[in-house]
């Protein structure tokens, strides 16, 4: 059903950790913006690294809108700190982002806010993730396969055909209407990942729908190591573990398949032959740690 949204007060939440001079980048990219944010909330964890980074650049308190909340290391959590940054915010949408979301035009919250004028069933909106400069090609396959071109609305009926990837949402840099978001109790208390989906699975199970708002952009990519993503997805598979509720009744190894089968035709057919042992290490590592983490999550829920 289509509403015209009368509140457009919007703040973004900007989660960081030891964050960089990409942080200056990132509040100017947000300042610039054809619909300019009310405040930017840091949730900062571990006050003396951001406080030599505000000295060497002075661009970050340049902006009077700035909002830092500090927080000590034991008390961060992917669910937990989101929530409590919504205690700082009465705007009618919240966006999150993390400390390495390069806005990639001037449009990117007027974009991740149109959805919501064209649909009142829209409980979120993410944006589409552009690789930065310098990834590498298996990166780049892996931002266009999770981020295609073209917009997408999913809703429970998308579930038999879409499976997991009806909850995919991703808090790189996502909008929340927040009439919804207290409604459903907002994001869960304690998660080590995914806190995103399981919003998302919240809000598809309510009857509201998830936009994939495609025109809506940032740069954000790693070039991760096969160590990396072994660590990184034990994590992913401990919070799969830990929400049957969610990840239980569809399985995510399907589209984990695609990804390789996609990533292998896309390096041979451009000529980069050579990373495919690379794609393979890395796609190693993915599985052993997803392997662990999902014992891990099933030992811990028992």
């Amino acid at each position: 059903m289509t509403r015209a949204v009368a509140d457009k007060s919007v703040d973004v939440v900007i989660l960081t950790y030891k964050p960089d001079r990409r942080l200056g980048d990132i509040l100017e990219g947000l300042e610039g913006q054809s619909i300019p944010p009310g405040k930017i909330l840091l949730m900062n964890t571990g006050r003396e690294h951001l406080d030599r980074l505000i000295k060497e650049d002075d661009r970050i308190m340049s902006y009077d809108n700035v909002e830092i909340h500090h927080l000590d290391k034991a008390d961060f959590d992917h669910g937990g700190t989101r929530k409590k940054a919504a205690e700082y915010t009465d705007a009618a949408f919240l966006i999150y982002m993390t400390q390495d979301a390069l806005p990639a035009g001037s449009d990117l919250i007027e974009e991740l806010l149109r959805p919501f004028d064209e649909d009142d069933g829209i409980a979120v909106s993410y944006a589409r993730q552009l690789p930065v400069r310098g990834a590498s090609p298996i990166e780049i396959y892996n931002r266009e396969f999770n981020y295609p071109d073209g917009d997408m609305k999913k809703t429970k009926a998308d579930e038999g055909r879409l499976g997991i990837k009806t909850y995919f949402c991703s808090d790189v840099c996502a909008c929340y209407d927040m009439k919804i978001y207290a409604k459903l109790g907002g994001h869960i208390e304690k998660t080590v990942f995914n806190e995103d989906m399981i919003y998302a699975h919240k809000a598809v199970s309510a009857g509201y729908g998830i936009y994939y708002a495609s025109k809506a952009k940032v740069y954000h990519s790693h070039n991760y190591s096969p160590v990396q993503q072994y660590r990184r997805n034990i994590d992913l598979g401990r919070s799969q573990a830990e929400h049957p509720e969610v990840f239980g009744a569809v399985s995510s190894e399907g589209e984990g398949k695609k990804l390789v089968k996609g990533c292998i035709s896309y390096l041979l057919k451009n000529g980069y032959w050579y990373l495919i042992p690379e794609f393979v290490a890395q796609c190693a590592g993915r599985y052993l740690g997803y392997r662990k983490g999902k014992r891990a999550g099933s030992v811990q829920g028992e």
